[in-house]
């Protein structure tokens, strides 16, 4: 029996998504400090794909928030060697 990083390890789209979600949760850590701590609850790494970053937030208002710390998000970023040309922000209703 596979263990599940063995059989992420074994399948090559697997062990790109897991690649993948791992750069998002990075470049999260890298702009945390940024983000007020009362908003840090309502934000998570969305998808990264084609040097595009998603940031997944919880509602309208916490949109707002993070929508105006976007530039010295990139700029962060962009200092830290990440390959993000782009951030974008999608609010995340209950149920999906």
């Amino acid at each position: 029996m596979l263990s599940l990083e063995q059989a992420v390890g074994s399948a090559p789209s697997l062990a790109a998504l897991q690649e993948r979600i791992r750069e998002s949760r990075w470049c999260l850590d890298q702009v945390r400090h940024l983000i007020p701590v009362s908003l840090l609850p309502h934000v998570l790494p969305g998808p990264l794909q084609d040097r595009e970053w998603c940031l997944l937030v919880a509602s309208a208002a916490a949109s707002t928030k993070v929508r105006q710390l976007l530039p010295s998000l990139q700029q962060t970023l962009t200092q830290r060697g990440a390959q993000v040309n782009a951030i974008r922000i999608k609010v995340q209703t209950p149920g999906r």
